[in-house]
């Protein structure tokens, strides 16, 4: 299968970064350790709050590894498995 965009991950960033985002104010969703496939209509941004979780992309994009700290950005029109190895909760805003 042919591959788009890479999931793109900045680790740590600053409160002032998020802040200018605006991350504080997007909704919240979480879930128990748990694997589920998952496919992204539009572009997905998130912040992980805690937990641990690593997508892997169906086509040859490469895997992710993400947890606590981490603001991540998911393409519009991948789809991936979600295997949640420690319980999820993040801020999430689809663009």
């Amino acid at each position: 299968m042919a591959s788009g965009p890479e999931i793109e991950v900045v680790s740590n960033p600053s409160k002032e970064w998020l802040e200018e985002k605006g991350v504080f104010n997007w909704g919240t969703w979480g879930c128990e350790a748990s694997k589920f496939p998952w496919s992204y209509d539009s572009n997905e941004s998130c912040y992980i709050l805690k937990g641990k979780v690593t997508v892997t992309p169906s086509d040859d994009r490469n895997p992710v590894t993400v947890g606590e700290g981490d603001f991540v950005t998911f393409p519009a029109g991948m789809s991936c498995t979600w295997d949640v190895s420690q319980a999820i909760h993040k801020h999430f805003k689809f663009f």
